[in-house]
């Protein structure tokens, strides 16, 4: 990411640990800092583009909503079929975008999945068809269940037999157990990649500050992307390990690990056209990020928070990837960046190619493009919307229009369009 080299020293300096806890005139500064380090500009040479997008936002459906709907998807069958996930536990399926039918129900297992309102980052938080889906009608998820305290499953389902819209909950084979330390941070994102392998995002397991320091500890996969070939088995696992898998061969280490230093990756998506996997990680104390994946990457957490140091103490000699783009906690940004997809539909001809993504907090849209040669960051265009509402989940239909979701109003599903003139 561009930022000019003056303001990004002091403010690292200034807003480490040690000086946060100085006096008021030493954070008062460090806010100087880090505010003008990461003023629209973005760096000394101006470079990147911060005008506003000439797109707006609609609702996509008026005839139904959705309670806390965190997943959206499509079967990429050719059945033009939209999925939609609540974190309760249901998932739903709608014959098309265009439909006026009430959604039906594809796959409940509510008493099955643990969620909490004041615990809201348990339930059901990630889904991804098999890249075979219409011939061999899998699709997995990952949820949090009620079975064993703080634990998540990531699971194979089928569809039933006798109809395409019906999934047949009896037929979950748990592929993986993965026990939680405390009930936030578990990530939950799990996308098959362009290699037809299954990523899986996890968090660091939670609490705040990485205090088990998984994210740097290759004998946990908590704090990590991982990357298993569902359609294979080694001896004793109900996956396979992909042989380039940087620490499949490593004594200690999980081999199942595709990338490291994450905390809580809250959405991560390739890019259809490309293959390009975006990582949106959330931050702790004051930075947000998007990473693009690399396989064997260190993303630097908890050493450090998107490129600024975080704990002076940590020392890690494995090379850290730089995000492509970061922002402050300020309320012109937000405090919880929402990841997104890079637009490849038809309908809007100013968003092709550029990666949307939002802030939880501050209900923020943005629309962000890297050149394609050098992976620099060109454009980080706002999104104008009257509501800012809480941008919970992004998703994209089969023709690759993007969506994305809010629990505000009993959780309501949008989409972009055109300005209208």
């Amino acid at each position: 990411m561009v930022l000019s080299k003056l303001f990004r020293s002091v403010a690292v300096m200034l807003s480490s640990s040690h000086m946060r806890r100085r006096s008021g005139q030493n954070a008062n500064l460090a806010s100087f800092f880090l505010l003008a380090a990461s003023l629209p500009v973005l760096g000394a040479d101006f470079s990147v583009d911060q005008t506003p997008m000439p797109v707006s936002v609609e609702k996509a459906f008026d005839h139904f909503q959705v309670e806390r709907p965190v997943l959206i998807d499509h079967a990429g069958d050719g059945s033009g079929r939209l999925f939609i996930g609540s974190q309760l536990g249901t998932i739903y399926v709608l014959p098309s975008v265009t439909s006026k039918e009430e959604p039906t129900t594809f796959l409940e297992i509510e008493p099955q999945v643990s969620y909490k309102e004041k615990q809201n980052e348990e339930g059901l938080l990630g889904l991804a068809f098999h890249p075979k889906f219409k011939a061999n009608g899998q699709f997995f998820v990952y949820y949090t269940t009620t079975v064993e305290p703080n634990t998540s499953y990531i699971s194979r389902f089928k569809v039933s037999s006798s109809d395409p819209n019906i999934a047949d909950p009896k037929s979950e084979e748990i592929l993986m157990k993965i026990k939680q330390p405390f009930w936030n941070h578990n990530g939950g994102t799990i996308a098959f990649g362009p290699d037809g392998f299954l990523y899986i995002a996890l968090g660091d397991g939670g609490n705040a500050r990485d205090p088990l320091l998984s994210a740097q500890d290759t004998s946990t996969v908590l704090g990590k992307i991982l990357r298993i070939d569902v359609d294979k088995k080694d001896p004793g696992l109900a996956y396979a390990i992909p042989r380039d898998n940087p620490y499949a061969k490593v004594t200690g280490a999980r081999p199942e690990i595709y990338a490291t230093g994450l905390r809580n990756v809250w959405r991560m998506s390739f890019d259809r056209e490309n293959g390009q996997l975006y990582i949106a990680d959330v931050g702790q104390d004051l930075w947000e990020e998007i990473n693009l994946g690399k396989l064997g990457g260190n993303y630097g957490w908890s050493i450090r928070e998107a490129s600024h140091l975080f704990a002076e103490s940590a020392s890690n000699s494995s090379p850290m990837i730089e995000p492509v783009w970061e922002y402050p906690h300020t309320p012109d940004w937000g405090k919880s960046i929402t990841g997104g997809n890079v637009y490849r539909g038809k309908q809007i001809d100013a968003l092709k190619g550029f990666y949307l993504y939002g802030d939880y907090v501050s209900g923020k849209l943005w629309a962000l493009k890297l050149d394609p040669e050098t992976k620099q960051t060109i454009a980080n265009r706002p999104i104008a919307w009257p509501s800012a509402l809480p941008i919970v989940t992004f998703g994209e239909d089969e023709a690759g229009e993007v969506y994305f979701t809010s629990t505000a109003s009993g959780g309501i599903i949008y989409r972009f369009s055109d300005v209208k003139n």
